[in-house]
């Protein structure tokens, strides 16, 4: 992905000095793009923990640099103990999106055949920047699988313009590069697909409006920011050709975990015959789970971030009001399950398939049988 004409991924080792680990800060997007450094493990579960990065993919990754920096830390007298810990910290930092803890066991099971703590080391390094290159090329082919379905769509239409709806940042931003939902936008608008976005705001921390909104103007597509409740009235009007959502855990049966408010436009979405799609890489599927509603652990949030809002103001100063009472309590479930009955199919970077058991056994029926 390119920023002002600049080629970037998310995350990425600090040239002239791998001993960092750099990453974008997202939390001061849209307003201004900083890369913070990460030095230290307590860094990136910071950096994890306060959204610093954030979306499936780019969480994975950094947990990966994240124990590849707990070995550049670790004693050599002690270091597994030291690993362990580290593992233990990174996996409690967040706990919906599966690419974490599946990243971190990746880079303890690489690193447990090391002999010696500089042998530890250099498996971690390789680890950490296969485990990121993987990433981006799955989602760039999740973007040549779906891109078929936007050209479909197109082709039905006559040519005509094509309206996608999505939610929450599923974009680059939320994985190394290309992103899940957004990666056959990107192809379909790269091929000269006419496509258009209607952009969620995504309440409460807006990831829509302020990340969702800003990598798809970096990238020219055109694209239009709505309330999270308008959806449903866009569909009831014919104004959505269909949904691309992310997910941040997908079980063996295709229940599907998703930014909150992802249920509702599913829901919309069936009553108004509209198809829903959720594009993934396979470090997102839960193949342990079968029932999403009862087994998918959902983070809940500060309540903090539904009672203040943070933006730019007149001035152009970015900073935080409060939108409610005083004395008005809040709650903050980060994440809501859309049954597999509501999903279309899931677009992964083996292919396309049904949000069933059946269906994601033909694209992944060894890991369904581990």
């Amino acid at each position: 992905m390119k920023v002002n004409g600049t080629p970037y991924r998310t995350i990425w080792l600090k040239p002239g000095d791998e001993r960092v680990v750099q990453v974008i800060d997202q939390t001061r997007l849209p307003h201004a793009f900083a890369v913070l450094d990460l030095a230290t493990v307590a860094d990136v579960c910071r950096a994890i923990r306060d959204m610093t990065v954030r979306g499936a993919g780019l969480i994975g990754a950094t947990a990966a640099f994240g124990m590849y920096l707990a070995a550049l830390q670790a004693p050599d007298d002690g270091w597994r103990d030291f690993l362990a810990q580290a593992a233990q910290a990174l996996k409690a930092t967040r706990p919906t999106a599966v690419n974490l803890a599946w990243a971190v066991h990746r880079l303890q099971s690489a690193m447990a055949v090391a002999a010696t703590p500089a042998q530890m080391r250099q498996i971690a390094k390789q680890a950490a920047v296969a485990l990121a290159d993987e990433d981006a090329a799955h989602c760039r082919r999740i973007g040549e699988h779906g891109q078929a379905l936007i050209a479909d769509m197109a082709q039905r239409k006559h040519g005509g313009r094509v309206n996608i709806l999505t939610h929450c940042n599923a974009g680059w931003l939320a994985f190394v590069d290309y992103g899940s939902a957004t990666a056959p936008i990107y192809a379909a608008h790269d091929a000269g697909i006419d496509v258009h976005v209607w952009v969620d705001e995504t309440r409460p921390r807006n990831q829509g409006a302020s990340l969702t909104a800003w990598e798809l103007g970096q990238h020219g597509v055109p694209h239009t920011l709505i309330a999270d409740n308008a959806g449903g009235h866009l569909m009831q009007h014919g104004l959505v050709d269909l949904v691309i959502t992310g997910a941040d855990r997908v079980t063996r049966c295709g229940d599907v975990a998703n930014k909150i408010g992802t249920y509702l436009k599913a829901l919309a979405a069936r009553d108004n015959g509209v198809p829903f799609y959720v594009a993934l890489p396979s470090s997102t599927f839960d193949f342990t789970l079968g029932d999403g509603v009862a087994g998918i652990p959902i983070e809940e949030r500060a309540a903090d971030e539904v009672r203040w809002v943070s933006g730019k103001n007149a001035q152009g100063v970015v900073e935080s009001v409060q939108i409610c009472p005083d004395s008005t309590p809040a709650r903050n479930w980060g994440f809501d399950v859309t049954p597999a009955r509501l999903v279309t199919q899931l677009i992964c970077e083996r292919g396309i398939c049904d949000a069933t058991e059946t269906g994601i056994a033909s694209l992944f029926s060894q890991e369904l049988l581990t």
